[in-house]
């Protein structure tokens, strides 16, 4: 009973997160700038998009969280999903990436249809991967175990598309493709990728936690435990403000490095173009993201998640207030301080996914009913609002300031976008440090929810699987 997961099903695990990441990154580090300086779209045109298409997202996590709750198969309630979604997940996500020469509001619309059906399979595959967590273990240190690796798949995801991407663009366009056509080739091997991870995830894991027998509950009152669930507000207000802080970074970088660092001449290596100085610096923030992952269960086990949480976000608010004041000569310092945030943020993931499954348990100890679903849910969506906060406010700040692509900007134009790399972000870090003040499920607290709940289902005959 309660044994340690074995290596394989962890890295199993990790492959989910992989695949989700490699396209999150494409949407957060990519799709604005492909949207701007290839299908040649207006910031302003697709910032609104980005936010609009959320509406429709906050109505569908919730809702992939209660199906997930109401699925019952032999290979569990969560499991399946991966299996089903991987390849709806991988065309869509290609048509994502393509350019058809429809016209200014052709061109809109399809950016439109396709966006949002792809966040669609991203909830389909991801609402279902993050509630599996809740369901492999029911041991709190397990579960950020769990969650450090999914991060590291996470980040390890994201560096493999930043690290590759550039080259791959550039390799097609030497082979004849256009930009556009270099972005679409480059999508589908990633697509085909994210469909053999998404498909290993399945087989390679387990769902152990076995619940309570219990009176199936309504929707009305699932939303009804979830409106009093007081912890799960503080993470989601936590979770989205620490996804505008990480969307404005990535969204913004390669506006960052095209615009204001350009080329730069740098001792032993002569000239480097800004959109290899971008690949460095995107592929070193998630090296440094991962590197802060691990560091997250031995700083949680000595100071508590809420507060290794709490000064990982401060110093990420206080390091990119610094940096609205570096030139682009300064380009040493730039990095080394990518460095240091990047460890910053890379400790905060994980911990916001074991507070989640904390969350559940909390919510299972104190209502006698578990919606395990619908409270990760939660976490998608603040994910995906978030990021379209993020997105959309990077947008928004580029047309303010008068942004035109593919031009050199006007003084007013790199102040805006020194402002979405820095000081935008350094609002998003604090007010999520903030949020978490108020969280109150100590780990201390929840060993003994979690003892009173295992004895629970031991007593309904009912448990965790050996």
């Amino acid at each position: 009973m309660n044994q340690p997961i074995k290596l394989k099903e962890k890295i199993g695990y990790s492959f989910g997160d992989f695949a989700s990441s490699m396209f999150w990154k494409l949407f957060t580090m990519f799709l604005t700038i492909f949207y701007t300086d290839v299908v040649e779209l207006t910031p302003a045109a697709v910032g609104t998009m980005l936010l609009l298409t959320r509406i429709w997202d906050s109505v569908n996590d919730p809702m992939m969280g209660i199906i997930c709750d109401r699925t019952h198969t032999r290979q569990g309630k969560f499991r399946p999903y991966l299996f089903w979604v991987a390849i709806p997940f991988a065309i869509i996500g290609v048509l994502t990436f393509t350019k058809f020469n429809f016209g200014p509001s052709g061109k809109l619309i399809y950016a439109y249809i396709t966006y949002t059906l792809m966040m669609m399979v991203y909830t389909a595959v991801n609402v279902p991967y993050s509630s599996l967590m809740g369901v492999m273990t029911p041991v709190p240190a397990e579960r950020t175990t769990l969650a450090s690796f999914r991060f590291l798949g996470a980040f390890a995801g994201g560096i493999f598309v930043t690290a590759t991407a550039a080259h791959l663009i550039d390799f097609f366009k030497q082979g004849g493709a256009s930009e556009a056509q270099g972005y679409q080739y480059t999508i589908a091997i990633y697509a085909f990728l994210a469909v053999v991870f998404f498909w290993l995830t399945y087989a390679w894991t387990k769902e152990r936690v076995k619940l309570a027998p219990q009176k199936e509950s309504s929707i009305k009152e699932d939303f009804k435990d979830l409106s009093k669930n007081l912890p799960w507000f503080i993470v989601l207000g936590t979770g989205v403000f620490a996804l505008i802080f990480t969307s404005l970074r990535d969204g913004s970088m390669m506006y960052y490095f095209k615009y204001y660092i350009k080329d730069q001449q740098l001792p032993f290596w002569g000239e480097v173009g800004w959109d290899k100085l971008a690949s460095v610096y995107m592929t070193l923030w998630l090296v440094c993201n991962m590197a802060g992952v691990a560091l997250a269960k031995p700083l949680s086990d000595k100071f508590g998640k809420k507060w290794t949480y709490m000064w990982s976000m401060l110093l990420c608010s206080g390091i990119s207030f610094f940096m609205y004041l570096l030139e682009p000569e300064q380009i040493t310092l730039i990095f080394v301080l990518n460095i240091i945030v990047g460890l910053a943020a890379g400790i905060i993931m994980p911990l916001i996914w074991a507070m989640y499954a904390d969350i559940a348990d909390f919510s299972e100890w104190k209502t006698g009913r578990r919606a395990t679903g619908l409270i990760f849910s939660s976490s998608s969506m603040s994910q995906k609002m978030g990021g379209a906060l993020g997105g959309a406010i990077t947008l928004w700040i580029l047309a303010a300031y008068g942004f035109q692509a593919n031009l050199d900007q006007t003084a007013d134009g790199i102040t805006g976008i020194k402002m979405i790399f820095s000081i935008y972000p350094a609002i998003g870090a604090l007010v999520s440090a903030l949020f978490i003040v108020a969280y109150r499920l100590s780990d201390k607290f929840m060993v003994q929810v979690t003892a009173e709940l295992e004895q629970k289902r031991q007593g309904d005959n009912s448990g965790v699987e050996q």
